[in-house]
């Protein structure tokens, strides 16, 4: 019997192995940047030479912004891109904005037709088919005033600026980039502020925009501040890409003002492995160090993360920089993204693959939106979900049940 019982184990630990064996046979191949490192560092010194700049100009996330790139003329020569490539560019530029970081565009391997960097920064051609909405989910129907959104009954969120690091090709604000980059006015924040201070059931308030840290720390401070004199405010939430996208902008004296003004959470957002380097690593432990917990808010994206491995390997390496996997959004219908676009079949199976082969704290919990003047539904574990191969039926926290495309 005891014989038996050895044998039994034994079967039971090769069939545990034999679950992640497919992830195992495939992760290294899913590179972070930290493992592409030198492809990296390549690129970097090649953008360094053509703007004549220095490693010190590089760590300034000031430098970095003043030297976004939004020219069609210099992706083409940074990127090699061909005549045709360039000219597509510059069309989609004349509909919606485009604008990168130095750094973020040091990510791209221009050898790579399917890198996902490159799709989420750089315009595609694609982005002028006229399917979605530039508002889908009704913001201008759900702000009790200027600036201030509001779906639940005891959070909000308060947008102070339309300004990024880079603008993501999928972004659901993307109609709020406009030909000049503005912060939201004193007098907005200061009546969203008001806003709260007179509505006793808000408890959570989230700070974002555009990037919420592209904000100066000065006008940054002020905001947290007039909101931590408000008794009835428990959490105070900030929504940013900038650890990903400009993690320069992650200073000692940003870290050292934040602290002041516990508990504060920061939601930040890394699509892909490649987005991991040793800049994002350090700016997210330097947050964690001054006691900031960190959520990572991943949109499942066609092409760039629908995948469970890379999800997976994502979700992994979050962890170890200390970044607690929280959300993944299915696309949202935007107008100009439906090249993007998933079924949300996929989310779902993704999700799957997570639990049991991965610790559950890299198992994050699936998003999707509903149409205007509905709510966010979460954890499809929970949720009523009937999916067709073109609709999907859900039921929302508030109880009601309605039908989506998919």
């Amino acid at each position: 019997m005891e014989k038996l019982n050895v044998i039994n184990t034994n079967e039971r630990f090769e069939k545990l192995k034999e679950a992640i064996k497919d992830y195992l046979e495939v992760r290294d191949t899913i590179k972070t940047g930290i493992e592409d490192e030198e492809r990296i560092e390549y690129q970097k010194r090649k953008i360094l030479s053509y703007f004549r700049a220095s490693e010190k100009d590089w760590g300034n996330y000031k430098w970095q912004l003043k030297n976004m790139i939004t020219s069609a003329k210099i992706l083409k020569e940074l990127l090699n891109l061909d005549e045709k490539e360039a000219q597509q560019i510059e069309e989609v530029a004349k509909v919606y904005r485009f604008a990168i970081s130095p750094y973020y565009l040091s990510l791209i391997d221009p050898d790579d037709p399917s890198c996902p960097i490159k799709k989420q920064s750089v315009p595609s051609s694609l982005e002028l088919i006229e399917k979605g909405e530039l508002d889908p989910m009704d913001e201008e129907h759900t702000s009790p005033t200027k600036i201030v959104t509001q779906r639940y009954p005891d959070r909000l969120i308060i947008k102070v600026t339309n300004i990024c690091g880079m603008f993501c090709r999928f972004c659901q604000r993307r109609r709020l980039i406009g030909e000049t980059d503005t912060h939201a006015s004193l007098d907005d924040i200061t009546d969203a502020i008001e806003y709260v201070a007179k509505n006793p059931h808000i408890r959570d308030v989230l700070i974002t925009g555009g990037d919420a840290l592209l904000l100066s720390d000065e006008i940054l401070e002020w905001i947290l501040r007039s909101l931590r004199q408000i008794p009835h405010v428990e959490i105070i939430r900030i929504g940013t890409r900038a650890p990903v996208t400009l993690p320069q902008r992650i200073t000692k004296e940003l870290v050292d003002m934040l602290k002041k003004y516990h508990p504060i959470y920061i939601n930040t957002h890394f699509n892909h492995p490649r987005e991991i380097t040793k800049e994002s690593k350090k700016a997210c432990e330097m947050l964690s160090d001054a006691g900031v917990p960190l959520g990572n808010q991943m949109v499942l994206l066609n092409g760039v993360n629908n995948d469970k491995y890379i999800v997976r390997k994502l979700n992994q390496e979050l962890l170890k920089i200390r970044v607690k996997p929280y959300y993944i959004f299915h696309p949202k219908r935007v107008k100009g993204t439906s090249h993007f676009w998933v079924a949300i079949e996929e989310g779902i199976e993704i999700i799957e693959s997570l639990r049991g082969r991965t610790s559950g704290m890299a198992v994050p919990t699936y998003i999707v939106n509903a149409p205007k003047r509905q709510r966010e539904n979460t954890n499809f574990a929970q949720l009523f979900a009937l999916c067709w191969k073109d609709k999907v039926v859900l039921r929302n926290w508030e109880g009601e049940v309605f039908e989506i495309e998919n």
